[in-house]
Parts: structure tokens; sequence; C-alpha cells
């Protein structure tokens, strides 16, 4: 990566800017909802927004509301955190409400004038929002993390959980690591981690020798570590699936920690402590973007809104300092600069340094955890530079 074109001191969260918590930053313009006012969001208004000579019309596409509510609104609380620590005053942004219809919400949003919209969530609302979108050339920056959505003009920003294996498995492969087998769940998510283990397993010079599959849900995983153990001749196994569930195949191919075999996992495994409990899953190692400024900006969150703040709500502070970021060459009323986010020298966010590939997808930095008794450890950082 040639060059972080985010200045570092946006990324500092204050004490100082508590006080400011109650300013609304970030007006909705939804239709009435029955869930309770947990953030800075003021209440829905039908008038239309003020005009603006001065800032830069950013619409925000959460579900504040339904049951991903809690969800959308600590994003919308992280991107109203993100306008007051760097004390913005060239974006308004405005939030809509997808639960009600996410095609709705974004014709509202064009309708308002904006010229961005970050969100929505959900990949299955990404289609909708582009209906709207599209025409009217509003290119998106979606939570979603699901790359199949990503085009010319929708980015996707979320943490792609492909990426966190590849992570891993080059660094098993550096450390001589060379014969690969894996235990995958049925359905979309572990289609696309098979994928990522064979891209990532071939492009090193390595091997896959064996796959088992497991629905999701139950203990059949425990049968399917029975059935990778019986078939042997791996010396590395991908668990792709959160540590519970990993605990169980683990203590069928290490029961008690004992084997030769190295167990890898995702980044389904991040912020989970209850990993080193389980000394079948000691040694195993997962990728995931660094912790490093998540506690500081935790801290101010619960100190602003009396709550911990959801691990995904960092996208919607992270998409704020992005958009400041190209907004210092952006004139106001123009077109949003979409080629500015293809920046190869990529930026920095709260989850570390990032970049947009040309296929509109995310790449990010990320680090090598080892699961040890009692504790996890960073055995490889997450590099401060893309490669090129």
């Amino acid at each position: 990566m040639k060059r972080i074109t985010l200045d570092r001191r946006a990324l500092i969260v204050t004490a100082a800017t508590v006080v400011l918590a109650g300013c609304q930053i970030v007006p909705k313009t939804t239709g009435p909802s029955t869930a309770p006012d947990t953030g800075p969001t003021p209440m829905p208004s039908e008038t239309a927004l003020p005009s603006d000579d001065t800032r830069h019309r950013i619409a925000l596409l959460v579900p504040m509301s339904g049951d991903n509510g809690a969800v959308g609104t600590a994003i919308a609380n992280a991107a109203n955190m993100a306008l007051l620590d760097t004390n913005a005053s060239n974006l308004r942004i405005t939030t809509y409400d997808t639960a009600s219809g996410a095609r709705s919400a974004a014709a509202r949003a064009v309708a308002d004038g904006n010229k961005l919209i970050l969100g929505p969530l959900m990949a299955d609302n990404v289609p909708a929002v582009n209906a709207e979108a599209r025409p009217a050339k509003v290119p998106m920056i979606t939570f979603s993390n699901d790359v199949s959505v990503a085009s010319a003009d929708t980015f996707v920003m979320g943490h792609v959980p492909g990426q966190s294996i590849t992570r891993t498995v080059n660094y098993a492969r550096q450390n001589g690591r060379s014969s690969f087998a894996a235990i995958i769940p049925e359905g979309e998510y572990g289609q696309r981690a098979e994928l990522a283990l064979n891209s990532a397993v071939q492009a090193n010079g390595g091997r896959v020798v064996a796959a088992e599959r497991y629905s999701r849900g139950n203990t059949s995983i425990v049968s399917a570590a029975q059935r990778l153990k019986a078939r042997g001749g791996y010396d590395t196994v991908l668990i792709a699936d959160g540590s519970r569930l990993a605990a169980l195949a683990a203590g069928e191919l290490k029961p008690g920690g004992r084997g030769e075999a190295l167990l890898l996992g995702t980044e389904l495994w991040s912020g989970d402590a209850g990993l080193t409990r389980t000394s079948a899953l000691r040694g195993s190692l997962f990728s995931a973007v660094s912790d490093a400024r998540f506690k500081r900006f935790a801290d101010s969150y619960k100190t602003r809104f009396g709550a911990q703040p959801y691990r995904i709500s960092t996208l919607g502070y992270d998409a704020v300092l992005l958009t400041l970021n190209v907004a210092k060459d952006w004139r106001v009323g123009r077109s949003f600069p979409v080629s500015a986010l293809r920046d190869p020298g990529g930026f920095l966010g709260l989850d570390g340094p990032f970049r947009f590939q040309r296929s509109g997808v995310i790449e990010r930095s990320m680090e090598v955890r080892e699961v040890r008794d009692g504790d996890i450890v960073v055995v490889s950082p997450a590099p401060t530079t893309f490669g090129g």
C-alpha cells in the first residue's frame, strides 16, 4: 500500500466529545416506529430536508426497527460518533429505516437529493436499493459481506469470511503445513469458506486432501469430525464455524489437545474468550481485523449510549471516515467521485487499513491469532501496508 490517506487523528475517540452525544446530527426521515429511541437519532419527520449549500447529503440505510433494529441503531450511533469525533461540518447524514421496505427507503433517499448511500445492512436488500439508486447514479457502500452484490457502483464493506481464511492458510503454509482438510457446514457460508480454502491452498502450493460436510444447528459436526479423522492424510484442518461447534469437532480431532493436526478457525472466532477454555482448541489459529482501536471506541460508545456496541457497528464509523476522506476533494452538489474509493493506497479506519479492489469488494489487513491456555495471542500482526 503506497499510503494511508486518512488522517490518523480522525480516529481518536475522546471523552471530551461525550457532551455532544445529544446533538441531532443524524436526522431520520422514516415513518413511525414502535422501537425505543436508544440513540441520538431524533424522532421521524415527514418534512423535506433543509437546503444545503455547504454540506454533502449522505443517506444511511439500516434497519432501525424490527429484528435487526438494534444492530442498525448501533451502526447509526457509530456513524454519529464519527461526525462528532471529527467535528465534521460538511456532511448531512440522514438515516432511512429499511425495516419498512428497502426500496421505499432508497426512493426517499434519492428524492431527498442524497449523493451516496451507506448501507444497506443485508445483502438481500441491495438489489431493491439499486433499483432506485442506480438510475439516479447514486453509488452505494453496503455493510453486507456478500461479495456477489459488488459491482462498479456497489462497494462491499463488510468483513468477508474468505479473506480471514486466506490469511490463516497463508500463515500455515509459511510455517510448513501442506496437506489441508476441512469440516464445512452446508449452506452459503460453507460454500464460500470451502472456495476460499481451495483457492488459498492452491495459490500457496499446498493440497486439499479431504472435506467433510455437516448440517448446521445439530451435532452432525461430531460425525463429520469422526469421518475426517478416520480418513487421515492431513496435517491441517479448517473448521468453518463458530467456536461452540468448532469445540465439538476439535474434541474429536484432538481430544484433550493431543494430536499433530493444526486446527484453523474463521473470523467467527473473533471476540470469543470461551475459546481458551477448550483444551482441544489450544494451538489453533484464526485471523481477524485488529482490535487495537476497538476498545477505545467501545468505551466511548458505552459512555454515550449506555450499552456495549455490536462489533459490526464500527462499519458505520469507518464508512463516515471514508466519506470524509473523499469529501476533501468533492464539490457540494456534484456526483460522488466513485473513482476515489479505488485508491490503491487505501484508507485507515477503526478496524485498520482497508481498500476496495476493482471488483468493489473490500480488502482488509488482518492479524493471525493463536489460541493458548487462558489467552489468545497475536502471532502475526496485521500488515500496515498493502502489497500492491
